[in-house]
């Protein structure tokens, strides 16, 4: 038995102030589990928010589970925090909050801010520490420069447990540890700027794929310890890559141990369930209007910055906020004060969440899976906006993907799908997704939406890669896809690595290697990503022939690039298409190419000639490969 509860408390009345008035945003400093020297014994400090609760008390191990030998005492000052420091209690003590409420229900919950859990399907939290020496701090120092947003940024989204297991125990998941040589080694080999975890926060139900949190604040036993994912996170930013890292504060799981009901009332949603349930997931709904409940999402944001170093967060399921009615047919939804159907204090809350984190971390970016046309997501609060860094192009991926699945023939008659976003790219701060969302579900693997036999699927999709790296906006590819995996996406199983050794996936990889050095290093298609002197078309109806032309433009005129697609599988000799400027035009990358597993149709360096064509004074005359795009750009004078 360890020593009894003693009054203790790291809450200042500033601090309670701040949380009732929901403006403490590092809450993990004082809720939780905190283990210091006290009178000079070692122990813990433990801290809950439980405002409706006639009693708390800690169990664990360390005192058989009796809920009757630990009990926290509560605040005089009305603000529900329990508190109290027993001696004796260390790092990795299980524990969980055993809590009785007004109405006499007994309820045992693991503890929001717990900074570790058990391995799921065991639920208590863990007492544990963030302590880590960091080696990160050059990466620290600079990466203003890799995440501004006239900077490339190429992403990587991935599932941890599922990119890579090992041949020999492929049912054993493998730790953030264990995959960090390979990912940071692959990632450097590929190109990409950033990696992107599916959210790698504590969750029950391994098939979320980590969107049914409960574990807030800790980083899933999975795959380790908060130190394991510490050290990945630094291995990739001693080699230059940074982290992006999803984040769900729009609902959470209604398991026993968890947020739901946490006193024995609706503390964290919404007690309405046309409010607080959220019939899609079979979650339940943040309550965004309560004060403490914000200070809490806030506070989780910033510790993932603070304390793992993460470069920005995806922020899940943003259009399900902004909407009363999402998902809800009618009469299953309560209007705003205003009778409308915009959630007002899910909108205040998504300002306030970005304000501060970019006042907090100016050299990160948030990033808003939105897939309405809500205006201003990615515009500054103070002009109306919600404050996010980047949006998801949400409309871009689904007509994208809608016309590269048309057999060429029929491409003709929807030639307006591929050119339509050029009139709105530039409304918001587009990120441009080919997400895990889009193999899934039956929806198939990247390469098997594409039409035709094996040649043309894998045309198709360079195609549609080379469209995506030269269109504005950044670029997020999910794992798999890179190499054109050719299964549908199984969280259960690692990614089909055999595959690399067929000319087909070889090709791709390689094909998407060329592309993120391309986009790399290559200012026209970055410098002005998000505004249109970046952009310009220069053959935008061409649909009888399926082909489109345009340039990207960058600060220096000398780097623009002429971009040419011809999707359909006839090659297309003698095509005229207008120049940007006089001069020999040369060919930077040909998705053609027999390398990428391309039919090996050459287009050499053309001269410009002063014919005018397409509204442009200069032309050429061009060899288009079949399925294919090709990029160029005006060779330099001095190096001629």
């Amino acid at each position: 038995m360890k020593g009894s509860v003693e009054v203790y408390s790291l809450f200042t009345d500033f601090d309670v102030s701040l949380f009732q008035a929901g403006r403490h945003f590092k809450l993990y400093e004082k809720f939780g589990s905190h283990t210091f020297l006290r009178n000079g014994n070692g122990g813990t400090y433990f801290a809950v928010w439980a405002p409706n609760a006639e009693s708390v008390s800690v169990v664990g191990n360390f005192n058989g589970w009796n809920p009757y030998s630990h009990t926290l005492y509560v605040r005089w000052d009305g603000s529900g925090i329990w508190e109290g420091y027993i001696a004796g209690v260390g790092v990795g003590e299980l524990y969980k909050y055993h809590i009785r409420s007004y109405q006499g229900e007994v309820l045992e919950k693991g503890d929001p801010f717990a900074l570790q859990w058990e391995r799921a399907p065991r639920t208590a939290s863990i007492v544990s520490t963030t302590w880590y020496e960091w080696a990160d701090d050059e990466w620290m120092r600079a990466r203003h420069e890799y995440n501004a947003l006239n900077k490339p940024l190429s992403v990587y989204e991935m599932h941890v447990g599922s990119w890579i297991r090992d041949p020999d125990n492929p049912q054993q998941l493998l730790t953030y540890r264990d995959i960090a040589g390979r990912l940071v080694e692959y990632i450097k080999e590929t190109g990409f700027t950033h990696v992107e975890l599916l959210p790698i926060m504590e969750h029950p139900y391994y098939p979320s794929w980590g969107y049914q949190i409960t574990g807030y604040f800790a980083a899933s036993s999975r795959y380790g310890s908060p130190q394991d994912l510490m050290y990945l996170i630094e291995q990739l930013h001693l080699n230059g890559i940074g982290v992006l890292l999803d984040w769900v504060p729009s609902h959470f799981p209604g398991d026993a141990h968890g947020l739901f009901r946490f006193d024995g009332t609706h503390l964290y949603e919404h007690a309405d369930p046309r409010q607080g349930y959220h019939p899609d997931w079979s979650s339940y709904i943040f309550n965004y209007g309560r004060n403490e409940v914000r200070s809490f999402l806030i506070s989780n944001a910033l510790f993932w910055l603070e304390r793992y170093h993460a470069d920005g967060l995806r922020v899940d399921a943003v259009a399900s906020m902004l909407y009363l009615d999402y998902s809800r047919n009618e009469g299953e939804w309560v209007p705003n004060e205003y009778g409308g159907r915009e959630n007002l204090q899910a909108i205040g809350f998504l300002k306030e969440l970005n304000e501060a984190v970019y006042s907090h971390f100016p050299d990160v970016q948030t990033i808003a899976e939105e897939s309405t046309s809500w205006p201003g997501v990615s515009r500054p609060t103070f002009s109306g906006g919600l404050g996010f860094g980047m949006k998801w192009m949400m409309g871009w991926m689904h007509d994208t993907l809608q016309y590269f699945s048309r057999d060429p023939l029929y491409r003709q008659h929807h030639h307006g799908q591929l050119t339509f976003s050029m009139l709105y790219a530039f409304h918001e701060n587009f990120m441009l997704p080919l997400s895990h969302d889009e193999v899934v579900h039956g929806k198939g693997s990247m390469v098997h939406k594409m039409p035709g036999d094996e040649w043309q699927r894998f045309a198709n999709l360079r195609s549609l890669y080379l469209y995506m790296y030269t269109h504005p906006g950044t670029k997020l590819l999910f794992m798999g896809c890179e190499f054109g995996q050719t299964a549908e996406w199984d969280y259960n199983k690692s990614l089909d690595w055999h595959l690399m050794q067929y000319a087909p996936h070889h090709g791709m990889f390689t094909f998407i290697k060329a592309l993120n050095h391309l986009y790399r290093n290559e200012p026209a298609l970055y410098e002005h990503s998000f505004s249109p002197e970046g952009f310009e078309w220069i053959e935008e109806g061409d649909a009888s022939n399926s082909v489109v032309a345009y340039a990207r433009k960058g600060i220096d005129a000398g780097n623009d690039l002429l971009i040419i697609l011809n999707l359909t599988p006839i090659v297309r000799y003698f095509y005229r298409c207008g120049v940007p400027s006089p001069g020999e035009w040369e060919v930077l990358l040909n998705s053609d190419d027999g390398d990428y597993f391309g039919s090996g149709v050459e287009q050499q360096t053309v001269q410009a000639e002063p014919v005018r064509w397409m509204n442009k004074d200069w032309s050429a005359q061009f060899t288009l490969p079949p399925l294919a795009g090709l990029v160029l750009k005006k060779r330099k004078r001095n190096a001629e």
